[in-house]
């Protein structure tokens, strides 16, 4: 894996990078689908990329538990067993086994917990987590980290990092493949002092990358922000950045803004599930009644192909006979939104206009609010942050 600032810092903290992997470029800032289990969610590879998708996460601790890491390897890697051929992310499933598993319990040695499908019991430390995601073959790697849920007490988190920082000692020392990245994950809570400690450790250890990890996990989004003004300024810039778990779209605007290459999260997928469509002017619930004789798309400033063809009846329609589609089309218009989004992201930042973009982005948001078109969004999905930019 290589990657290159192709600018940096202008009037924000956002740079377009561009990464090279043996399965691809990406252009930087960029969204990642997630692929849970392999697949998005009722989405084909081939979507993937007519979406304009270049990459994609797909989770260790769930393919671990099945089909099982031996049988992805046996099948040719995750590449060859999936049909995806642009490049894959990994994450250890530190945070699966923190949030999911049954009886979990923490050593310096590693991590003892119960399978949330069927109870049995795993031991899992550093060493494993690197040989499950060798196995898997993925293009990058995450290092095995502790996080922790919050709010914490500052000594329970100031040993989370201490121990974030062993483990990534050792996945550093268990590697046998240079054929993939590892990145590092800085841990430290609401901490300011303790992301910065960490972000300096798993910077002296030299990563290919470091993700910035137990964000948006219950805390607000000035206290998320505020956390990652403190953090990037200590990671290199010539070194990826990713935000782990993030991807409301303000999210990825905010974190662009402050130097965040790049970012994951189930939002698309399972909000399409759920009937929360993203738009231009904020989000359309399509269970709702007012859309049963609706002949307009989506957005009808969008080009997706489920704007192209479909009114919001039909899709409504779809979802209220909860016809497998409804998840499908759902799915597919809501990648192409963040998909969209991140590449208006990039036009932004190249062209030095990100500050005036961020707000259009509000201004169209808040009027449609107040017109009460996007009725049913959370009043946290809608408020404007208050913090600064770097």
């Amino acid at each position: 894996m290589e990657y290159s600032v192709l600018q940096g810092k202008g009037e924000t903290g956002a740079r377009l990078g561009r990464l090279s992997t043996a399965h691809g470029t990406v252009e930087t800032p960029a969204f990642m689908p997630v692929g849970t289990l392999g697949p998005v969610k009722g989405i084909d590879p081939a979507d993937l990329e007519q979406l304009g998708f270049r990459l994609m996460l797909n989770n260790a601790y769930h393919l671990y538990l099945r089909p099982g890491h031996k049988i992805v390897a046996e099948m040719g890697g995750l590449h060859r067993f999936t049909g995806w051929s642009g490049a894959i992310l990994t994450d250890s499933g530190g945070f699966q086994i923190f949030s999911l598993a049954k009886l979990c319990k923490v050593t310096d040695e590693g991590v003892s917990f119960q399978s949330h499908l069927d109870g049995s019991t795993h031991f899992i430390t550093p060493e494993t987590a690197i040989e499950i995601e060798e196995a898997l073959g993925a293009d990058i790697m995450m290092a095995f980290d502790h996080c922790v849920a919050l709010p914490a007490e500052r000594e329970v988190v100031r040993d989370a990092v201490r121990r974030t920082t062993l483990w990534a000692e050792r996945c550093q020392a268990s590697r046998r493949r240079r054929d993939q990245a590892l990145f590092g994950i800085v841990q430290g809570g609401l901490e300011a002092d303790l992301r910065v400690a960490s972000a300096r450790d798993l910077v002296g250890l030299g990563f290919e990358g470091y993700a910035i990890g137990g964000l948006s996990v219950g805390e607000s989004k000035a206290e998320m922000y505020a956390m990652l003004d403190v953090t990037v300024p200590e990671l290199p810039a010539s070194k990826p950045r990713y935000l782990m778990g993030v991807g409301m779209p303000e999210d990825l605007i905010e974190g662009a803004a402050r130097g965040i290459d790049l970012f994951d999260c189930v939002v698309p997928s399972r909000h399409g599930r759920t009937g929360s469509l993203f738009t231009s002017f904020g989000r359309v619930v399509i269970k709702q009644a007012r859309y049963v004789r609706d002949e307009q798309p989506i957005d009808p400033g969008c080009g997706c192909p489920v704007c192209a063809r479909y009114s919001r009846a039909y899709l409504h329609h779809l979802f209220q006979v909860k016809e497998m589609l409804s998840s499908r089309l759902n799915t597919i218009h809501n990648l192409w939104y963040f998909a969209d989004l991140m590449g208006q992201v990039r036009s932004a930042i190249a062209q030095g206009r990100l500050r005036s973009f961020r707000e259009e982005f509000y201004r169209a948001r808040d009027q449609a609010v107040s017109d009460d078109s996007v009725a049913d969004a959370a009043e946290d999905d809608r408020r404007r942050p208050h913090t600064g930019w770097n």
